[in-house]
């Protein structure tokens, strides 16, 4: 018979942005597991540091952060004992699943895997032997605390793609713990001041009524504020040209190398030092495209569109949805300017991100009394600057110094820079 080993108790930590977080024995236990401890090494903002100096902030802290959020929200909403349990473990698991320099290998793990980091975090919590779970040590851990790993991995990837009832929207919600903690944990870091967003405010008006998570009409300021900070976090931060050029960088670094796609599925496993050292080893043009980033040699925006026309927009959204086709337009054009293959890089991120689906936005209640009004579901200044596309350029075309003024007089003067 297995020894049994006696309960560990909990411990607090000290967070930069939220203050004492106290984790207990289930926490800790997930904490040490190596698959969270990984986070360590995976930025939460991606390239963002070549930008914002101070951005070197960490998955494993963000994870840490919406768990304190999460744990808040389950006191203040008197959640039974056995959700604010599996509410816990779903936040500070949600970003197991992400590879590394976070969302800038988005696209290539979903070309791969034909799965984002959600269901690849599904995967590892439920330890799933068809897919990156089968290795991992959190469902034991779970099971050994009585959670169910299939329950958790629902709050953090529901398979119908909506949350369940209230208790999944404070994870994937308008407002939620995930993106409380990242808009004032990158806002710290990066030292842009449009996250530093009222989350005390929030929690404390926080409601649940007609099974859905309400805001009382006094909080309507925090909520506009939350609304605003994020909106700019994209533009200012996320969605930054030079932050861009980086991250298609690497991305393309991933994309071009030897065997892609078909042996690159164990690299979305990796940590961010891992991708950089193995993709510099590999020669070729990953291993230019690595060193120039590491030593900040990045490419310029040569050309972008700022606004398309009807079918120019369904053309780059093709391409958007099939990587390879995007790869033979980068090529073709680097032939026209007589520049090497994986010298032009087309970034669609911006058609892609076209703002916070209205439905979810619509679903933000405030509650005055008796009486809930939905002030984003009508058509005003709120509401649009939450429908903005995060990205102002939806298309942009970035190449070495070198060949930037040859490929902007290119495109200033062929038609066919248009798919």
């Amino acid at each position: 018979m297995p020894r049994r080993t006696a309960p560990r108790a909990g411990k607090v930590i000290f967070d930069p942005v939220h203050g004492p977080i106290g984790l207990d024995a289930i926490a800790l236990d997930l904490v040490g597991a190596p698959e969270f401890q990984r986070l360590w090494q995976i930025r939460q903002t991606g390239f963002a540091h070549l930008v914002f100096p101070g951005a070197n902030h960490t998955r494993l802290e963000h994870s840490l952060g919406t768990y304190g959020v999460a744990t808040r929200f389950a006191e203040r909403l008197s959640l039974p004992e056995a959700d604010a349990r599996a509410l816990a473990a779903a936040a500070l698991l949600h970003d197991l699943g992400h590879g590394p320099f976070s969302h800038t290998v988005d696209g290539p793990m979903q070309e791969v895997l034909g799965h984002g980091h959600e269901w690849v975090s599904r995967q590892m919590v439920t330890g799933r032997e068809d897919g990156p779970g089968a290795e991992s040590s959190v469902p034991t851990i779970l099971e050994r605390h009585g959670l169910d790993p299939a329950r958790v991995a629902e709050l953090i990837d529901p398979r119908s793609g909506r949350p369940r009832g209230w208790i999944g929207s404070l994870l994937h919600g308008a407002i939620d713990a995930d993106r409380i903690d990242y808009l004032q944990r990158d806002a710290h870091y990066t030292g842009v001041a449009h996250g530093a967003i009222d989350a005390v405010r929030l929690l404390d008006t926080v409601r649940v009524a007609r099974d859905r998570l309400l805001f009382a009409e006094k909080g309507r300021s925090a909520v506009e504020g939350f609304l605003v900070g994020r909106a700019l976090m994209y533009s200012t931060v996320y969605y930054h040209k030079t932050v861009r050029a980086a991250e298609m960088m690497a991305q393309a670094a991933v994309e071009r190398q030897p065997g892609f796609p078909e042996l690159a599925a164990p690299q979305f496993r990796w940590t961010d030092g891992e991708l950089l050292t193995r993709l510099g080893d590999s020669g070729g043009i990953s291993a230019g495209l690595v060193r120039a980033v590491e030593a900040r040699r990045l490419y310029k925006r040569a050309h972008g569109y700022r606004t398309l026309a009807p079918a120019a927009r369904r053309a780059w959204s093709r391409l958007a949805r099939h990587a390879p086709e995007r790869r033979a337009l980068e090529d073709e054009i680097a032939d026209r300017l007589r520049a090497p293959t994986g010298a032009v890089l087309i970034d669609l991120a911006g058609l892609q991100a076209r703002g916070d689906p209205a439905e979810d936005w619509g679903r933000v209640g405030l509650a005055d009394g008796p009486r809930v009004t939905y002030p984003f579901r009508a058509e005003n200044p709120w509401r649009s600057l939450v429908m903005r596309p995060p990205a102002d350029w939806p298309v942009s075309v970035y190449v070495p110094v070198r060949y930037r003024a040859a490929a902007t007089r290119w495109f200033a003067r062929d038609p066919r820079a248009i798919p």
